[in-house]
């Protein structure tokens, strides 16, 4: 199951887990989707995988299921290439 991080790690805005912006690797990292698009070319910074739209679970689930609180964040900011 996937972890829905709470936050992009490049800018550190909020990506609830609803929301339509946030972008994941295979791994789980979590950027939201201008850094993305206009800083990193839809390539992972951290490994080298592609960033798909994150998918959003369905909001009767997260009561039982719920999304992760752990913020990981880069405080340098995040550049291309892994």
């Amino acid at each position: 199951m996937l972890e829905l991080r709470p936050n992009c790690e490049c800018c550190d805005c909020d990506l609830p887990p609803d929301a339509s912006q946030a972008r994941i690797c295979s791994f789980e990292c979590t950027f939201c989707a201008t850094c993305s698009e206009q800083k990193l070319g839809g390539l992972c910074p951290n490994c080298g995988g592609e960033l798909l739209s994150r998918p959003r679970r369905p909001a009767s689930k997260l009561a039982r299921h719920p999304a992760s609180t752990v913020r990981v964040n880069k405080p340098q900011g995040c550049a291309p290439g892994a």
